[in-house]
């Protein structure tokens, strides 16, 4: 954990110091800074450390003017003799307020806050990039196909599975039809979602609503029966096996 110090006293700085060493000799002091100005300048030339504890009243002012020129993401314990300014404080990313002398006890619970709420929020970055990540990956919805003169849609919800003969994907919906397709195997392995859709060979896209059963086969291939095409045989491979098993557990 790298800490930044900045606070005009001497004395007071090197208690600080001093106190964070009992509490985890590993934490790195970061740089005791002295001023508005000196603090703006190494918040602009180094990487912002994990905590600031703060003091407010400053040489050449109050720390508060940090704020006005420089954004600052990362937890501020402020560390002050006076109470005045808790309210401000709180609202310029302060984590907790520790009015001088301050003791270890009070300095340990304030950096634990500080910690777990570094872990909430990056956390929730986190699951902010997951969920960026998740809308980001688009997969077809539904199909447009050529009907005599005129165009019909089918929903992607309504397929059962899809096959390829002589080169020609087909297009099996859960009552049975069967339709034609322009697109590749290729092509719909990568448009349709694998969740919902496994590749169980070169010829077979198939859900989980589609099997009627699976079989153990020769040499530690599986057999997969589809509903209502008993004469469709399935054969997934030995390397694929586990993959196939393993998206038959997850599949949502």
């Amino acid at each position: 954990m790298k800490v930044l110090i900045i606070e005009d006293e001497r004395l007071n700085a090197n208690r600080l110091q001093k106190i964070l060493m009992e509490i985890n000799p590993e934490i790195e002091v970061a740089g005791i800074l002295v001023s508005v100005a000196d603090s703006i300048n190494w918040l602009n030339t180094h990487p912002e450390p994990d905590i600031i504890l703060m003091d407010i009243r400053l040489s050449d002012g109050l720390s508060f003017d940090i704020f006005t020129q420089k954004n600052v993401s990362c937890p501020v314990i402020f560390t002050t003799a006076y109470d005045e300014y808790a309210v401000r404080a709180f609202k310029a990313n302060g984590i907790d307020y520790l009015l001088k002398p301050v003791e270890k006890e009070e300095l340990q619970a304030a950096l634990q806050k500080a910690e777990n709420s570094r872990y909430s929020s990056l956390k929730e970055l986190r699951e902010l990039v997951k969920l960026i990540k998740d809308k980001a990956v688009s997969y077809r919805r539904r199909f447009l196909l050529a009907h005599r003169d005129e165009y019909k849609t089918i929903e992607v919800s309504d397929v059962a599975f899809i096959f390829s003969e002589s080169r020609i994907s087909h297009l099996v919906l859960s009552n049975g039809s069967i339709e034609i397709l322009t697109e590749t195997m290729d092509d719909l392995e990568g448009e349709l979602d694998p969740g919902v859709f496994f590749r169980a060979s070169r010829q077979f896209l198939i859900t989980v609503q589609s099997i009627e059963a699976i079989h153990n086969h020769f040499n530690g291939r599986l057999k997969v029966s589809l509903k209502k095409f008993p004469d469709k045989e399935v054969l997934v491979s030995k390397d694929k096996a586990p993959l196939f098993k393993k998206w038959l557990s997850e599949w949502r």
